[in-house]
């Protein structure tokens, strides 16, 4: 259960940064910290994903410095008025970005980046299968498959949802019903190099269908639910499939790919080559509220939380 409450305010220890939070992001993995499938020692402040001021430093800190603007992902604590956050893991903002745009778009916008220049790097001409193309990912990875000369199918639920992917770029939109054979016709039946599914278990097994020969599933988040085990022998069946789970950490490991992978998102997006969708605004005291709009499947792109 989610609680507005007061509590002492932070102090950084050394090697952190007290930050003045502007805005918070909202990501399914919030609702995963909340629910225990990825359990946290409780009670905890959520949200892993935030930008605003430094307003203090502890001992030994010499990446940033009081009145830099910083964002961060992949520490909790995000919802709140004031967050401590390790320094080696604050990353500068440029000008031209808004800490409202860095606190939708660094956790999402990261993971788009790795998904389509890392873990399968999109080739000109290549199809990529993009489920909940409307979501705040699917946005922003739909924007760098396309920036990477790549063509896009994107999987949504609704009318307004089409519209919005169509909007940002996606080529073309499937059901959930008929994804895997419009990713056929549009292949002559061979199907795609890729797909990106943060679904899960609802998706999973027609995205297989979806993949070419020797294809790559990358399954990157649940909202659906966890896939439930299955035979690797499948994959052989369905033409020697590639399956890999990363995540944001794997793709972030020491500073230089941290602040590499934040410098090109936000020069896209400063240069206007990357549009944020900001999906929704909510008090701070509204937390519940968000992470039941973002599960009840009812908003589009990134929701922020403004204390």
């Amino acid at each position: 259960m989610l609680e507005f409450r007061e509590v002492a305010p932070p102090e950084p220890a050394p090697g952190q940064a007290l930050v003045e939070v502007a805005a918070a992001g909202v990501n399914y993995i919030d609702t995963y910290h909340r629910s225990g499938l990825y359990p946290v020692p409780l009670p905890f402040i959520p949200g892993s994903e935030g930008a605003g001021t430094v307003r203090a430093v502890g001992e030994g800190v010499s990446e940033v410095a009081v009145g830099d603007r910083v964002a961060w992902t992949g520490v909790l604590g995000s919802y709140a008025e004031q967050a401590v956050v390790p320094a080696d893991r604050l990353v500068p903002l440029p000008d031209g970005v808004t800490a409202e745009d860095a606190a939708a778009a660094l956790l999402q916008g990261m993971t788009a980046h790795y998904l389509a220049t890392s873990t399968y790097a999109i080739q000109p001409g290549d199809w990529a299968l993009v489920h909940a193309a409307a979501g705040g990912v699917g946005l922003l990875l739909t924007q760098i498959a396309k920036l990477r000369g790549g063509h896009v199918l994107g999987t949504v639920s609704t009318p307004d949802k089409a519209k919005l992917a169509r909007e940002t770029g996606a080529d073309e939109i499937a059901s959930y019903d008929d994804f895997a054979q419009r990713a056929r016709d549009l292949t002559g039946g061979e199907g795609f190099p890729v797909v990106y599914d943060g679904v899960g278990r609802t998706t999973f097994d027609a995205s297989l269908d979806a993949l070419r020969i020797r294809g790559m599933m990358v399954l990157f988040g649940a909202s659906s639910g966890p896939v439930p085990p299955f035979d690797l022998q499948v994959l052989n069946a369905k033409g020697g499939l590639f399956i890999t789970r990363p995540s944001l950490a794997h793709y972030t490991r020491d500073r230089a790919e941290l602040l590499g992978r934040a410098e090109e998102l936000f020069g896209w997006i400063r240069d206007g080559r990357v549009k944020v969708h900001l999906g929704g605004r909510y008090p701070l005291a509204d937390a519940a509220r968000a992470h039941e709009d973002l599960q009840g499947r009812r908003t589009t792109g990134k929701l922020l939380l403004l204390p």
